[in-house]
């Protein structure tokens, strides 16, 4: 019986610590799921903007205009999906099903998605910018490559803003993250007691 209440509060002793980090880790995935929702709400109103300022624009001007605001259009479609795919996931994800090694993981994967997301975006201006010295050389087409051209470096330029802010965004959680343990395992087989933990 002693080793029975031994064993129980050895258990108890073990189990309050861990339920308390469990709590934490569920209160840095709210934040970082937040985070990201948020970060996808300025996403999504900047792809509505540019529907409808492009819808609006292209029926209104002719010319590199036009071609500016049916590009903006195009982008604001993709902008629009992408934030609308990433609060669909987010919103069936729950804070407290991560476990320490899956909650690092997350984070520092959407981390990395924005920071090589940032670097596309400078090769969007990149291309943009060669589209509009293109259109100065004569060749046919050069409203549309002036249009685009202009069009590609006004969205590069606010995708990386956008990418780069979301990545400081999250990573303003970095210091929450708690310092706990992957995996904790507790074995008894009736003679002896043993207690695993893996970092």
């Amino acid at each position: 019986m002693k080793y029975l209440t031994a064993l129980g509060f050895f258990l108890f002793l073990q189990a309050a610590p861990l339920l308390a980090q469990s709590l934490q880790l569920t209160d840095f995935n709210q934040q970082r799921l937040d985070r990201t929702r948020y970060s996808m709400y300025v996403l999504g109103a900047w792809g509505i903007a540019n529907i409808a300022g492009g819808a609006v624009g292209m029926a209104q001007t002719r010319g590199s205009q036009r071609s500016f605001h049916q590009m903006n259009l195009g982008w604001g479609v993709v902008n629009l999906g992408l934030a609308a795919s990433s609060l669909l996931t987010a919103a069936h994800m729950d804070p407290a099903a991560f476990d320490l090694y899956e909650t690092a993981r997350q984070h520092h994967r959407m981390q990395k998605i924005l920071l090589f997301n940032a670097g596309l975006d400078v090769a969007y201006m990149a291309g943009g910018a060669w589209m509009l010295e293109r259109a100065k050389t004569g060749v046919q087409n050069q409203d549309r490559l002036r249009g685009f051209g202009r069009s590609i470096l006004l969205q590069g330029a606010f995708l990386f803003a956008f990418d780069l802010g979301a990545a400081i965004y999250l990573g303003g959680l970095e210091n929450q993250l708690p310092p706990y343990f992957e995996h904790t395992s507790i074995r008894f087989d009736g003679q002896s007691l043993g207690f695993t933990l893996r970092f």
